[in-house]
């Protein structure tokens, strides 16, 4: 490279930095105007970061969840026909254990009556909690643990026991069993308290209910031994072949009478609906960039109107078309610059307030982040080019005739 070819691009990098420096200039030096300018475009990035954050916290939220509970667990009911349920044989959860990959069954009976505080509750009324009989398989069955207290037994003849899923023992009031006994009203007797188990999302029957000794419900209140549900644990592996065989195996006199379902599916088809419903706000998002891009033009467009007598200046001084386009695209690039770096920082703390909110962990895609800076700089280009073509065009004669 020559000596004069050295020195003319030296130049043009000096003019570029320049003319770069002039159009952060007039953005700093009106503040409010730039915020005003920026708003729009900082709430679309700021709605689209916690769009796609937010059900990533909750997605990771519930991978976490699915790999501690496991996706192995199957629950066999009876289906209805017609106004009536088919009961399932008393046998069925002694002939699903036959099954070769099945590793836990737990049947749980439906007693008839529920569990209320005290004995002056009218019937109909007041906060109760449905009653079913388990056995000690029951927890390995879905993964339940004890929060607080033991599995119940038959207990003594005048204070017989009982236990309480975790959504049961926080309408009944009960957080705690330590210290004075707790007790509850049951089928004309009352009951003690003798344990709290842990949430068990794979089962909000559990959760939702008093769980008594399968020897003491069909004992005291006549329970049968039919299962209103049956829980089957088998290997991840094995567990569609378990679920091909499982309704003849429970009911072999009318298979089309039992329903199989999967829990750990269930909740996941939960969280897909949520996030199929985040798409309509990632539409809003999308309604907002496009609001706040032109918001930017329209900033600038009145910008080149006020500012004929500048471009006019300097035009007679020198400055090229080119110039003077970089300079109106850099002011309309450091705005949208500025809603987006904006927007970003406010989607994480919301997502994060959000996600800390509900006890999930904080995810934030980088994608995202950088769909976001992207996004800004395509908005700034967009909204820059018929402002910035217009004062490059500006006659100088005409500009200066406003002096």
């Amino acid at each position: 490279m020559s000596k004069k070819q050295h020195i003319q691009t030296k130049f043009r990098w000096f003019e570029l930095a320049d003319v770069l420096e002039l159009g952060i200039h007039r953005v700093r030096a009106r503040p409010l105007r730039a915020i005003l300018s920026a708003l729009g475009i900082s709430i679309g990035i700021a709605t689209m970061i916690a769009v796609v954050g937010i059900p990533a916290s909750s997605q990771q939220a519930l991978d976490s969840q699915l790999e501690n509970l496991g996706t192995n667990i199957l629950k066999v009911t009876s289906a209805e026909r017609g106004n009536s349920k088919v009961p399932l044989p008393t046998t069925a959860a002694d002939m699903i254990a036959q099954i070769g990959p099945v590793t836990e069954v737990a049947a749980l009976g439906e007693v008839g009556q529920s569990a209320q505080l005290n004995d002056r509750i009218q019937p109909g009324l007041g906060i109760k909690s449905s009653v079913y009989a388990a056995g000690p398989e029951l927890l390995p069955a879905i993964n339940g643990k004890f929060a607080q207290g033991r599995l119940a037994t038959e207990g003594s003849p005048s204070l017989p026991e009982l236990v309480l899923g975790a959504t049961a023992a926080q309408r009944l009031g009960i957080d705690s069993i330590s210290g004075d006994p707790q007790q509850l009203w049951l089928g004309q007797q009352w009951f003690s308290v003798v344990g709290i188990l842990e949430p068990t999302p794979l089962s909000p029957e559990v959760d939702s209910s008093a769980l008594l000794s399968t020897a003491y419900a069909r004992d005291h209140f006549g329970y049968q031994g039919n299962p209103a549900m049956i829980f089957v644990r088998a290997p991840t592996t094995s567990i569609d072949d378990v679920r091909k065989v499982l309704p003849r195996t429970a009911n072999p006199g009318a298979p089309s009478a039992v329903d199989i379902g999967n829990p750990s599916q269930a909740l996941a088809a939960r969280n897909v609906a949520q996030a199929t419903f985040s798409l309509l706000f990632l539409g809003l998002a999308g309604i907002a960039l496009l609001v706040g891009g032109i918001g930017v033009a329209n900033t600038m467009i009145i910008s080149v109107l006020e500012r004929r007598k500048e471009i006019g200046l300097r035009r007679a001084l020198g400055a090229t078309k080119t110039g003077i386009l970089l300079q109106f695209f850099t002011e309309s690039l450091v705005l949208c610059l500025f809603g987006g770096i904006a927007g970003i920082l406010l989607g994480i703390a919301g997502t994060a307030l959000y996600s800390l909110s509900q006890g999930w962990p904080l995810v934030v895609p980088p994608f995202v982040m950088v769909g976001g800076i992207l996004s800004a700089v395509a908005i700034g280009v967009l909204s820059g080019v018929y402002p910035a073509t217009r004062a490059a065009k500006l006659p100088p004669t005409e500009a200066l005739a406003a002096l």
